[in-house]
């Protein structure tokens, strides 16, 4: 029987600020740009590899069945296999996925919303 590793305690660290983040952003772009920081910060403190991992490592794709992508040069890290294979780590990136996406997709879909809404914090009419 393999050992299950848990990041849990990363996951819980990352998740109050990924979600307010999420609920300010503006834009599409903006919730892509969220994911991926959030997501290189809790790749590299999971691996222990500080800066190994980039914004652009980890791509969030609404589209894909994971709704995410990560960069050949992460899975290449040392000890990524192993910790992938043998943590939660897969579901804690598809839990925040999820709630990218689903942010992602109302602000995709409301783009004429969203701008008024930009607009009227400006101060513009």
């Amino acid at each position: 029987m393999t050992r299950q590793v848990s990041f849990t305690r990363l996951e819980q660290a990352q998740l109050p600020g990924f979600r307010e983040r999420l609920d300010r952003a503006e834009s599409p772009d903006e919730v892509r740009r969220f994911f991926a920081e959030t997501m290189s910060t809790l790749l590299a403190d999971a691996l222990g590899t500080a800066g190994a991992v980039r914004h652009d490592d980890v791509t969030l794709t609404p589209d894909a069945t994971d709704g995410y992508v990560l960069a050949s040069s992460v899975r290449a890290l040392p000890g990524f296999a192993d910790i992938w294979s043998d943590s939660d780590l897969p579901r804690i990136a598809g839990d925040f996925a999820r709630l990218a996406v689903k942010r992602h997709r109302h602000l995709a879909g409301n783009p004429e919303r969203t701008e008024a809404k930009t607009r009227h914090k400006d101060g513009k009419r």
